[in-house]
């Protein structure tokens, strides 16, 4: 019994109490193993990226081949080619409406971007903030923004104001959470820590506070930026004369299925371009996570 309590206790020691010696580490070649050559780990990174283009392009080639193999009629499912066909056709016309609908995705989650997070940050940090300003907040999350959305056609017209207002209120309340939830997420041993070493307030919000609150708070960001888009076209569908979702509801009055679909790739285009903006500005504000995956 002492001998095997000797040996749990101490892994230098075998099971009659003389030293024996770590087994070293197996290496590469003990393992079979080669470490990857730059050119190996070069290609590899390349494949991995070109997986979502080729994810892409693998549904369109499914589309494409369920449109042929089951004869669906162009009236309710068009092909692919015809549905990229009509969007280089129609795209003067697209491009100026997409510019409309991305100044109104632009300005409303540009506004929603600086009002959340500050506002997050400030109920984190004050339980008084936290009481007076969280109730009234969570009740306008709680009605519904489709059914207010002709009131602000009544207020402000059908201008861009009433879509840039009606997007703000629906992303706000996601990046809001965000930023409350990544401000308190920080170990208060680590407050102590920073305090006891002489930090001041701005050093241990400027180092310590806000990149351990970032990757939280850019996940709400990422969150609101596709509720942005939809907002928009929401937006428009109650009452627009110009903007993408216009177009929309004009190609689904005249079962004009082609247009509809070009619209859809407009959509779904300028939806990766706001994804990816805010992926890169993630990718540039949080350098140690690029360390990390490195």
């Amino acid at each position: 019994m002492a001998s095997n309590l000797t040996s749990n206790s101490a892994p230098g020691l075998d099971r009659r109490g003389n030293w024996e010696a770590p087994l070293p580490a197996p290496s590469f070649e003990a393992s079979g193993r080669r470490p990857r050559s730059k050119t190996a780990r070069t290609l590899r990174r390349i494949g991995w990226n070109l997986l979502p283009p080729l994810t892409f392009a693998a549904i369109v080639a499914l589309w494409a081949l369920a449109v042929k193999l089951f004869s669906i009629p162009a009236y309710l499912l068009p092909g692919p080619g015809a549905v990229f066909s009509r969007v280089v056709a129609d795209a003067p016309m697209l491009w100026d409406h997409s510019l409309v609908t991305l100044t109104e995705i632009l300005l409303g989650f540009g506004l929603t971007v600086v009002t959340a997070i500050p506002l997050g940050l400030l109920i984190a940090l004050s339980l008084f903030a936290k009481q007076i300003l969280y109730p009234p907040i969570m009740l306008l999350q709680l009605v519904p923004k489709i059914a207010v959305a002709p009131l602000f056609l009544v207020w402000l017209g059908f201008g861009m104001e009433s879509k840039v207002l009606l997007t703000v209120l629906m992303t706000f309340f996601p990046l809001l959470l965000a930023s409350i939830s990544g401000f308190q997420i920080l170990d208060t041993r680590l407050l102590y820590l920073t305090q006891s070493m002489g930090a001041t307030r701005w050093q241990t919000f400027r180092y310590l506070r806000v990149p351990a609150a970032l990757p939280v708070i850019f996940s709400g960001i990422k969150t609101s930026a596709t509720i942005a888009a939809t907002a928009a076209i929401v937006a428009e569908f109650v009452g627009a004369n110009k903007g993408l979702g216009y177009v929309l509801l004009r190609g689904t009055s005249t079962m004009d299925i082609e247009l509809t679909f070009a619209v859809l790739v407009v959509l779904t285009f300028i939806g990766i371009l706001i994804n990816y903006a805010v992926e890169f500005s993630e990718w540039a504000m949080t350098p140690w996570q690029r360390a990390n995956n490195s």
